[in-house]
């Protein structure tokens, strides 16, 4: 008999002999099997081994680790990733030979094998959640889990380059919440310069950390007080990076999620759930290459544009960064040579070093002898000096393009950019000062009588309009004053409490301006309509070239009060899933508001269009709705004051140019102080249809209001139907009770909008459904808050199941009576006092 048959029927005699183990223990020896079923505990019990299905939704199994101690079932690594087993009937065990296998016993055929060349003792499960084989005689390690890492990294594991082996160690996502195939996002060490980390969507880079060395808040810990500890080595066995936390009970994990983000996430014991401590990219300028070479990007809270060139530089292409276009970067303004010719060194402080894949970095006693080294080399673009893990000075020499820069004024380094002799006689010019003394005094009085005319001049024409136009501007001008009153308040108080949000300005423009930048509100420039007014794009010839205007309409719903409150909110509010708000003018009875042009314009032109519906697949209707759920969150929990929209629906969602989603018109929300969570009102505002039952019959509203209009939304979203239409089997449903309906008797996946062809999906639509049933249901209490929402929507974790939605009946004023009788006996709250914070 050949060694292929006598291989084959001693590992059929291993599994059929065999005897099962206990699932207390934490080591599988020869001869011993873990089976499907069994699990395999770590000593302390904190990790467990064994096999799983992903969210339950399919008939695949894999083997791999998971957190055992926390609620959810964290997958932290995965063997058999790229093979499942397609039944129940696999089993694994270390062989003869001292080889870790995994068998589909029911073919007999071997799914996936640690490979290893030494002969091993037995496997062993740590309480790090490394899963290692032991060598026989030692107790050496042949083959550990953490030598093969898959989208997570745990404290003690290394990344990196492992020269013994050959092997680059890095992070890969997930296809989807429910295949663990390697997907399309990895964070890898870049070896390639100074090292630094580097986020990849396959060969395109989205992101990336400083370079080393590393500034402590500048990895993975920014704006947290959880204390963490690095380890770095660059020696014979490799260049690996780890991490570990001061408190190893607490549970902690680096992961690369499927939607291309790295979040860094720390178990809360009390609340049951994972923390996210730390994500990226945060922001557009976290995007890589947004501003081109040679720039800085600076998120702006004001109508400025975020990118800016570095000293000496100018914009490669003017027009496009007048389009708000900065991918082209920037170029030297002087077309001189840079070697020799009384060239030096402007600093810019405290950024985000540029990308590190051309610098060098050399071990030096001084900065000035950094600087004499990058002056020497013809080709070097800046320099800048960092401390080393050893105390020792770093000089970091950029030779080529300086790429991916913004400020960091907590954490950031200063950067010194090589510029010619005119740029360097410029700065030193300006910072000295151009003139002397005796020469600034003889023109100050020589334009003493031009500048007297002037404002003569000047004084008399405004008295001559002031008087014009009187009557309306006392109308208007105390409003005016209040608004910049409240928001230079505003920011005062916030400073006082030690906030670390941007500043806030809005500026206030003259209705002139407006009319010139609109062309007189040409209906060539006119975007839309709707009930508060028209939207206006604004000419390119204009400084707000890809800004909007929104001019409410005289008979709009949306009065002062509205305007107000709108400016007010949207001056303080800063977040990538909200719009941004660029300006206001109110003159005469003109109230107008400045955006930032959104060219998709709102969300419902596209999910409720028979032919733009074909662009949103299922992936970008998905991170429209977890955008849209951030931004509530914002709202509701991460801003100055809890935020209450009243008003989320399809319409009030506007789509960038990569249709990503941004909350809009803040007329009726209100501000809520401190921890007050609900609040009454006599005026009922809204949309029926978005506006939950308490609300409505009640007058009651809260955070959960906005709750159950995210709820419509998403299933609107999901089908492709607004929640206010008749279903031919059922005319008098509307879609929250159709789709209630449907999940009763199994069959909610009949609701998915028909245009969305492609596979794979149905289990994350299906669960995206149960988070909408969730948020609508009749009790407010029974609502989960939107961060739980955003929670359930990122991870794979169980959910419970929804109880009865609210408005199930549209037209039986009979049920309709019923479900208020209801209303009041399940979700009576007790009555509490609020003091409403409204701009004045």
């Amino acid at each position: 008999m050949g060694s292929m048959g006598f291989h084959s029927i001693s590992r059929i005699l291993v599994l059929v002999f065999c005897v099962k183990i206990s699932v207390s223990i934490d080591t599988i020896y020869p001869n011993q099997f873990l089976r499907d079923g069994d699990v395999l505990l770590s000593k302390n019990e904190t990790f467990a081994f064994g096999f799983f299905t992903p969210n339950n939704s399919s008939s695949r199994r894999y083997v791999g680790v998971w957190y055992n101690k926390v609620i959810e079932k964290n997958i932290v690594w995965v063997a058999n990733r790229e093979n499942p087993i397609n039944n129940t009937s696999g089993v694994l065990s270390v062989d003869q030979w001292g080889n870790l296998l995994l068998y589909d016993a029911n073919r007999s055929t071997l799914v996936w094998s640690a490979n290893v060349s030494s002969k091993s003792s037995h496997i062993q499960l740590l309480d790090s959640g490394n899963l290692v084989l032991v060598e026989e005689n030692s107790t050496l390690y042949v083959w550990q889990s953490f030598d093969h890492p898959t989208d997570t990294m745990l404290s003690g594991m290394k990344i990196g380059l492992d020269r013994k082996t050959g092997e680059n160690r890095f992070l890969t996502s997930w296809r989807s919440s429910n295949d663990p195939g390697q997907g399309d996002y990895m964070f890898e060490l870049d070896l390639s310069g100074s090292l630094q980390f580097v986020l990849y969507k396959g060969s395109t880079r989205l992101w990336r950390t400083p370079p080393w060395p590393w500034l402590l808040p500048a990895l993975f810990l920014r704006g947290n007080s959880f204390r963490y500890f690095y380890f770095f080595s660059n020696n014979q066995d490799g260049v690996l990076y780890s991490y570990a936390s001061d408190d190893s009970s607490v549970p902690t994990r680096l992961v690369v999620d499927d939607s291309g983000y790295v979040s860094w996430y720390m178990w809360n014991e009390r609340d049951n759930r994972w923390n996210s401590i730390w994500s990226a990219p945060e922001d557009i300028c976290d995007e890589y290459r947004h501003c081109g070479a040679y720039s800085i990007c600076a998120p702006s809270a004001t109508i400025m544009f975020e990118c800016s060139c570095l000293p000496g530089f100018e914009p490669k292409s003017p027009r496009d960064w007048h389009l708000r276009d900065g991918s082209g970067g920037c170029a030297r303004k002087q077309n001189i040579s840079l070697c020799g010719n009384g060239e030096g060194f402007l600093k810019v402080e405290r950024v985000k070093l540029p990308d590190t894949s051309l610098v060098g970095a050399t071990k030096f006693v001084n900065s000035l002898e950094c600087r004499q080294q990058c002056l020497r080399n013809c080709s070097c673009t800046a320099y800048a000096t960092a401390l080393g893990d050893q105390k020792e000075n770093v000089c970091l020499m950029w030779f080529g393009e300086l790429m991916d820069m913004r400020p960091e004024p907590e954490w950031g380094t200063d950067l010194f950019v090589r510029v010619d002799s005119i740029t360097l006689a410029e700065n030193e010019k300006k910072n000295k000062g151009f003139l002397s003394k005796k020469e600034l005094l003889v023109i100050s009085f020589s334009i003493d009588g031009v500048l007297l005319t002037l404002f003569l001049m000047v004084v008399c024409v405004r008295l001559i309009r002031r008087k014009k136009l009187k009557v309306n501007r006392d109308k208007h001008r105390p409003l005016v004053h209040i608004m910049k009153s409240k928001l230079r308040s505003s920011q005062e108080n916030s400073n006082a409490s030690g906030s670390q949000e941007s500043s806030v300005h809005v500026p206030f423009y003259d209705f002139t301006t407006i009319i010139a930048a609109t062309n007189n509100f040409a209906s060539t420039n006119k975007l839309g309509h709707g009930g508060f007014g028209s939207v206006f794009k604004v000419r390119s010839t204009t400084e707000w070239c890809g800004d909007c205007c929104k001019r409410l309409s005289k008979d709009s719903g949306q009065g002062l009060e509205e305007f107000k409150n709108e400016v007010m909110l949207m001056a303080q509010l800063q977040h990538k899933n909200l719009v941004k708000l660029l300006g206001y003018c109110i003159e005469k009875d003109e109230k107008i508001l400045v955006y930032e042009y959104l060219p998709n314009k709102s969300l419902d032109n596209f999910i409720f269009d028979e032919e733009k519906k074909l662009e949103l697949n299922w992936r970008k209707r998905h991170e429209i709705i977890v955008g849209i759920a951030k931004g509530m969150v914002y709202l509701h929990q991460d801003s100055r004051l809890k935020i209450i929209h009243r008003d989320l629906k399809a319409s009030n969602i506007l789509l960038d140019n990569k249709l990503n989603p941004k909350i809009s018109d803040f007329g009726i929300a209100k501000i809520c102080g401190g921890e007050h969570s609900q609040a009454n009102t006599r005026r009922i505002v809204g949309t029926y249809g978005y506006m939950s039952p308490e609300y409505v019959i009640f007058g009651n509203f809260s955070t959960k209001s906005d709750v159950f209009s995210f709820g419509v939304l998403l299933l609107e979203i999901i089908s492709g139907k607004r929640n206010n239409v008749d279903y031919q089997n059922h005319p008098s449903l509307n879609l929250i009770g159709f789709v209630w309906e449907l999940w009763k008797q199994d069959k909610a996946l009949e609701i998915i909008d028909s245009s969305l062809e492609e596979p794979g999906f149905s289990y994350e639509a299906l669960r995206c459904i149960q988070v909408g049933l969730l948020c609508v249901q009749e009790c407010a209490a029974d609502r989960p808050a939107m961060s739980e929402v955003v929670f359930m929507l990122g991870n794979n974790t169980s959910l419970p199941s929804p109880k009865q939605p609210a408005f199930l009946l549209r037209r039986s004023s009979s049920n309709l009576d019923k479900l208020t009788n209801r209303l009041g006996e399940l979700c009576t709250a007790r009555e509490v006092s609020i003091t409403v914070f409204e701009g004045r």
